[in-house]
């Protein structure tokens, strides 16, 4: 190995380890020192007028709301259907001619506020109801919005449902439906008591007032999607009393059946059709995102030569050119605001707004699923991004705190992910060869934020994307599993075959965005 070699691979090494250290370096939430803004953060604390509410003012909202409603407020995670408790706690985003009195014309600062959504179970009349608190830190006022939103209160029948109340529906099924049917759900399912999963359905009925749901039965096994046993059951869960609670109906493998009593008769005298599914092992097989191999080889490894471009203080983010504000919605997933390219506004907001998946099966829950995310949480189901998987190993990765269907907040660690991308291809380029001889090239990035929320079986995938040549790309992709029925009769025409008695539903995905564009001077509309 002569000298020339040595000093190469020399040169290589002190290259591989400087990266290295600017990768650990740039892995806080904070700029680093290896970073290289291109302007600097004159924000001066304007973009907090967007910021989401930190653990602290959590605090003081539950506390101002246990202390001044008057009325008992049970937290959340083991409320009854009967009782009042706290639903959500977010931001109150100012109205926007507000905000852009103080951020354009030098004007007040608006009142930092919180919205607050409460289920009142123990009132002479149930209601769901919307208040605005504030002032934060330290609330003194309150006001009903919910008249003022939805033009009258909110019937109680329509809330979201909560964890809890899934959980004691799981628990009405094992104490009190599947012991009806014993020998078919031992003989036919296998059934102990873990070893079943269940999967909601919405809507919750097709009335006004309806709240009954269809649990679609899997083998409780990795990636359980897949994994159907053919029983479905539809329970009536409109008595805020669970005592009274009651299924109103049962399907296998397609026939329909009064209840589980009716199932057990009809299989004892031998008059239903049954398909015995296979028992999966426990990490699901075919299901499981367990690798079925090494990898041949390390994946390709972006690394930022001299720390990143971008920087973030607080919820502001500055990447050469542009400008903007971000924050969490626990409803409604990302959102961002004040966005402006060279100093210039062209955007007030941009933000996920709801996720809408539309399926059809010859199963029923699977025939009468619509489902709207927002009503779950967008937001609040935003999963821990992994590094170098989710995003790259140098993204900035930021904490997201929540309060919903609890009385204390939680933190969803590394749920957001700020990052610039090279992507591949140059922006522009031009290899002369006529007259004269010369090249000219500029590579093509892009700083993305991403989040990733997890509903159900879905992974859907966020980004905002940020050009060089003043382009913003809204992307969203879908990944996870799919939603599945039980393979029957004429299934086919509802989907395609994936497993021996697993049909691929059919159904459609339609995404909705909020975007305020500013281009040239403020929109039209100045309403909040």
């Amino acid at each position: 190995m002569n000298m020339k070699t040595v000093l190469i691979l020399l040169i290589l090494a002190l290259a591989t380890i400087f990266a290295l250290i600017c990768v650990l370096l740039t892995r806080g939430r904070a700029p680093s020192v290896c970073q290289r803004p291109e302007q600097e953060d004159t924000d001066d604390g304007h973009s907090l007028v967007f910021a989401d509410l930190t653990p602290e003012e959590m605090v003081q909202v539950v506390r101002y709301l246990q202390e001044k409603l008057g009325v008992k407020l049970v937290d959340a995670s083991h409320a009854l259907p009967s009782d009042n408790c706290i639903y959500l706690v977010d931001v109150q985003i100012p109205a926007k001619v507000e905000v852009l009195r103080f951020l354009d014309d030098g004007g007040p600062r608006p009142a930092r506020e919180a919205l607050a959504v409460l289920y009142f179970g123990n009132q002479p009349e149930p209601n769901v109801t919307e208040y605005v608190v504030g002032p934060l830190p330290m609330p003194t006022y309150h006001r009903d919005v919910t008249v003022q939103k939805y033009g009258g209160k909110v019937p109680y029948h329509r809330r979201p449902t909560l964890a809890v109340e899934y959980k004691q529906i799981a628990e009405f099924l094992k104490s009190e439906v599947f012991p009806t049917a014993p020998s078919f759900m031992h003989q036919v399912i296998e059934y102990n008591e873990t070893s079943l999963a269940a999967m909601t359905t919405a809507p919750r009925g097709f009335q006004s007032g309806d709240r009954t749901t269809w649990f679609v039965l899997f083998q409780n096994v990795s990636g359980f999607f897949l994994h159907p046993v053919g029983l479905e059951v539809l329970v009536d869960h409109s008595n805020l009393d669970i005592s009274q609670w009651a299924v109103s109906g049962v399907f296998y493998n397609g026939q329909y059946y009064r209840d589980m009593v009716q199932l057990e008769s009809a299989y004892v005298q031998g008059r239903i059709n049954v398909e015995k599914v296979k028992k999966a092992p426990w990490d699901g097989d075919f299901s499981s995102m367990k690798p079925r191999a090494p990898p041949a080889a390390m994946f390709p490894v972006q690394y930022e030569p001299q720390g990143p471009r971008y920087s973030i203080k607080n919820n502001h983010i500055i990447f050469q050119a542009w400008s903007f504000a971000f924050g969490m919605s626990v409803n409604t997933g990302m959102r961002l605001f004040d966005i402006r390219y060279q100093g210039e506004r062209i955007a007030y907001e941009i933000s996920v707004q709801e996720a809408l998946s539309v399926y059809g099966s010859n199963c029923p829950g699977g025939m009468s699923t619509r489902y709207m995310d927002g009503s779950f949480g967008i937001g609040r189901f935003s999963s821990p991004l992994v590094r170098g998987v989710d995003c790259p190993y140098s993204a900035t990765y930021v904490d997201v705190h929540y309060l919903a269907q609890s009385q204390v907040s939680r933190i969803a660690k590394n749920a957001i992910c700020i990052f610039e991308q090279n992507l591949g291809s140059p922006l522009r380029r031009h290899y002369s060869n006529l007259q004269s001889f010369y090249y000219g090239g500029l590579v093509n990035s892009a700083v993305i934020v991403r989040s990733i929320a997890t509903l159900g079986n879905y992974d859907y995938v966020w980004d905002f994307i940020f050009y060089q040549n003043g382009a913003i790309e809204v992307k969203v992709q879908a990944t996870g599993y799919m939603s599945s029925s039980f393979l029957h009769g004429d299934g086919l025409r509802y989907g395609n075959r994936v497993w021996e008695h697993t049909l691929g539903t059919i159904h459609t995905h339609s995404i909705n965005y909020k975007v305020d564009l500013d281009v040239g001077g403020r929109s039209g509309s100045c309403l909040p």
